[in-house]
């Protein structure tokens, strides 16, 4: 089993170490290409912005920023440092916070005073992993 250890902000990860990091931390992302990947399930094109705006709030925040394909009900963000040429922690750390925000239900807090959306269709805009 291939193992990672924290690097540096700028310092890049071998292919093994990202495959790693990724099943034990993200296991909803993957490694294609050069970038760390993952896919949002919409409801719909509304919901498609809702993802798209909270991301990029997010890479801005972190002046860190993601490649998107955007479409009616998904949404993949794709992360590199450009400027290192391969996979830092920088991609890692937005990742994760992406991926907090997003998968973010209120509704399964313990002892929460934020109900999350209610389970009916008409009002679901993520599909949960």
């Amino acid at each position: 089993m291939a193992q990672w250890r924290r690097k540096g902000a700028d310092d890049v990860y071998a292919v093994e170490e990202i495959e790693a990091r990724l099943k034990d931390q993200l296991p909803q992302w993957y490694y294609e290409e050069g970038f760390i990947r993952r896919k949002y399930k919409t409801s719909g094109w509304k919901s498609t912005l809702m993802v798209v705006n909270t991301v990029g709030h997010l890479a801005e925040a972190a002046w860190h920023h993601p490649d998107l394909t955007v479409s009616y009900a998904f949404v993949i963000v794709k992360l590199q440092n450009h400027e290192a040429k391969g996979i830092t922690e920088k991609d890692f750390a937005l990742a994760a916070k992406i991926e907090d925000v997003l998968m973010w239900q209120p509704g399964k807090e313990e002892g929460g005073a934020l109900q999350g959306t209610p389970d009916d269709p008409r009002f679901k805009y993520i599909k949960y992993d």
